[in-house]
């Protein structure tokens, strides 16, 4: 509700030249009666009849863009028809923006209750899983511009049309008589005017051929990998570009944190400068954050910029390191303290290699999972909590919500603040103490989410400490940390040591260091700590 399917549909069907139905209105005019009204007088469950047998009917209509109530998708026969029958986009808002909208509107029966804010949050969680199961695109509203994210539907309708052509024998349906085939992934795009991009959230997108070489405009294609991921995956992505035509270089460097380096990127350089790459030259970073990372920033880098892909295959990277355009390598001093900010092509997150990821791996992800609910949305904290066994079981469904949530989550930040000028830096929640504890140990002795996790707690003991949530929430949070079979208790670096570790953090200004804390929990806080209280939660956190 309020997420302006009605405004942006009818402007959609015109660009599109269909007919505009809104199933509310049709039910309105079917029994002579308001919303309002069925829902006092004969009931929720009621409704939700009338609301199925309508939109029923509608989806045997060709030529339609049908705006549906936001709980349609409750009914299990209603999502069937709608996935089956045409294409399901999801306008996504943030509860903030849906309580603005409509708050103060009397004609939402659900929403009279003594805080509407709460229910909103309660019926997201409900809601929000069962819109990932049928929606085909999911396109966020928080921008201000309508005719904008009109532009951005048709663009990835189009994209939708084409893959399924390639995939679909001559006599399938096409989109003008959307009888389509199951939806296989998610689309979302990370919003920045011209550099735009797809974030496209799937299984099996590696064995989609036709996806990648959309992205690829050159002759040349580099693919950077590791030692680890190269066997699993590599020859899939290749043999199709070759096979197209399609000089293809591989550059597989060794697996891990202590090799993002720079002599890892000199590596790189060296295998593109030998094999004459020039600017047209693609970039394809085929791994986890490392090889993410560190493949941005020689993209960044080469000829002063060549386009790069991003095919994340580890959780941590599709839920986060792959999305914004952060790149980098690290310094023996300190984390991510050399590299730029430099935006992929596309991001293509195939979930299918969650398979082949290890234990430790799979829970460094959900560190960075948990960031996102912890900071931005207490809804998704709370879906995580109640969910926790079957992402750690790796259930598809599970993971693929986790994975879409978190990218919507951190698109949205970047989209208002793509090079950390304040509001990015958000994302950076657990990262102060995460950071000392990598470099303190030395990189690649706790993998980055393990490290995030545990700084977590940190911060969030620190945020106690401050007054700015209570002891509950810690240990809510540190249960869900250890749920996760993430550490909750530091290393004992020694407090000087510790000191002087977050004093080289990206964040800090004129040498103080700065904290991304909760207050409360689903809403960040950025500023410093003194040290009395710093230093307890190190000693309190330590082991």
């Amino acid at each position: 509700m309020g997420a302006g399917k009605t405004t942006i549909g009818r402007i959609l069907a015109r660009k599109l030249g269909k007919r505009f139905i809104d199933s509310d209105h049709e039910i309105e005019a079917r029994t002579g009666a308001s919303i309002p009204w069925i829902f006092e007088i004969e009931g929720e469950e009621s409704f939700r009849r009338r609301e199925a047998e309508v939109i029923r009917d509608l989806c045997n209509e060709d030529g339609i863009v049908l705006a549906t109530g936001g709980g349609a998708v409750l009914d299990a026969g209603t999502r069937q028809i709608l996935q089956s029958r045409g294409t399901v986009i999801y306008l996504r808002a943030n509860v903030n923006s849906i309580m603005v909208r409509v708050s103060h509107d009397k004609n939402r029966p659900l929403l009279q209750t003594a805080d509407p804010r709460r229910r909103i949050e309660e019926l997201m969680a409900q809601r929000e899983p069962l819109y990932r199961e049928v929606a085909a695109l999911v396109v966020d509203t928080g921008r201000p511009n309508v005719q904008s994210m009109v532009q951005t539907i048709l663009e990835q309708l189009d994209a939708l049309e084409a893959t399924r052509r390639q995939h679909a024998p001559a006599s399938a349906p096409s989109m003008t008589n959307p009888q389509s085939s199951p939806q296989t992934s998610l689309t979302l795009t990370v919003d920045l005017g011209e550099r735009s991009y797809p974030i496209v959230i799937g299984a099996d997108l590696l064995s989609d051929p036709a996806l990648l070489a959309r992205h690829i405009q050159g002759r040349q294609v580099a693919i950077v990998t590791n030692t680890t991921v190269a066997p699993l995956y590599l020859a899939r992505v290749a043999a199709p570009l070759r096979a197209a035509g399609r000089e293809v270089i591989e550059i597989i460097l060794p697996d891990g944190e202590q090799y993002k380096t720079q002599a890892s990127l000199m590596q790189v350089f060296d295998t593109l400068l030998a094999n004459k790459c020039d600017r047209k030259t693609t970039l394809v970073a085929l791994g986890g954050g490392v090889i993410g990372d560190l493949t941005g920033y020689a993209a960044a880098s080469y000829m002063r910029g060549v386009p790069f892909v991003q095919l994340p295959t580890t959780l941590l990277a599709q839920v986060d390191s792959s999305v914004g355009g952060k790149t980098g390598i690290n310094h023996p001093l300190g984390k991510n303290m050399i590299g730029a900010f430099y935006q992929p092509r596309a991001v293509l997150a195939d979930t299918a290699t969650l398979a082949t990821l290890p234990a430790r791996e799979l829970s460094a992800g959900l560190a960075e999972v948990i960031k996102h609910g912890a900071i931005i949305d207490v809804a998704f904290f709370d879906w995580i909590e109640q969910n926790i066994g079957l992402l750690m079981a790796r259930d598809q469904a599970c993971l693929a919500h986790a994975i879409a949530r978190s990218c919507e989550i951190k698109s949205d930040v970047v989209r208002q603040d793509e090079r950390e000028g304040g509001l990015r830096a958000i994302l950076n929640f657990g990262h102060t103490f995460g950071h000392a504890i990598e470099a303190g140990l030395g990189y690649g002795s706790w993998l980055h989410g393990e490290a995030v996790g545990c700084g977590m707690v940190m911060a969030a003991d620190l945020s106690c400490r401050l007054g700015m949530v209570d002891q509950a929430t810690v240990a809510r949070m540190r249960a869900l940390v250890a749920a996760a079979g993430l550490p909750t208790v530091a290393p004992d670096l020694g407090a000087e040591r510790w000191l002087e570790l977050m004093e080289v953090d990206k964040k800090n200004e004129g040498g103080a260091i700065k904290f991304i804390l909760m207050k409360p929990l689903g809403s960040p806080s950025i500023g410093g700590a003194p040290r009395e209280q710093l230093l307890a939660t190190i000693a309190a956190c330590t082991a």
